[in-house]
């Protein structure tokens, strides 16, 4: 038998790329209802860091590859959100803690471009 398993409206045909792209935007927007200021922010969604030969490994040093990161507002462009999604992957067993551990990611990297504390962003970071 060929050609797809399930029809493109059911979850079963959503990619593992987007259904990791919801799980970003799921977390968004929990944090949009606290923070507005959120929808003047980009997020993404990488595969992986790149390592450009401009000394961005330099700054990972030799710690593990990192989940996520920020890009600061400049020249006209807004301010960027960025999880790289193997890295999270790869460090997940199921779904409910891929999501725990997006938003995770998520909250730390809008407190580092807020220059707030990952509590004050959600003050329910880290319970899970």
């Amino acid at each position: 038998m060929r050609g797809p398993i399930a029809p493109p409206q059911v979850p079963l045909a959503a990619s593992r790329a987007e259904v990791f792209a919801d799980l970003v935007q799921d977390s968004v927007e929990r944090l949009e209802r606290r923070w507005p200021q959120l929808a003047d922010i980009d997020f993404l969604v990488l595969e992986v860091p790149r390592l450009d030969g401009r000394g961005e490994q330099a700054a990972w040093g030799d710690e593990a590859v990192p989940l996520g990161g920020i890009i600061p507002a400049r020249d006209g462009r807004r301010a960027r959100v960025v999880v790289y999604r193997r890295p999270v992957e790869i460090r997940t067993k199921g779904r409910d803690e891929r999501a725990a551990l997006v938003h995770e990611v998520v909250v730390e990297q809008v407190a580092e471009l807020l220059g707030l504390t990952p509590e004050t962003v959600d003050p329910r970071y880290g319970e899970d």
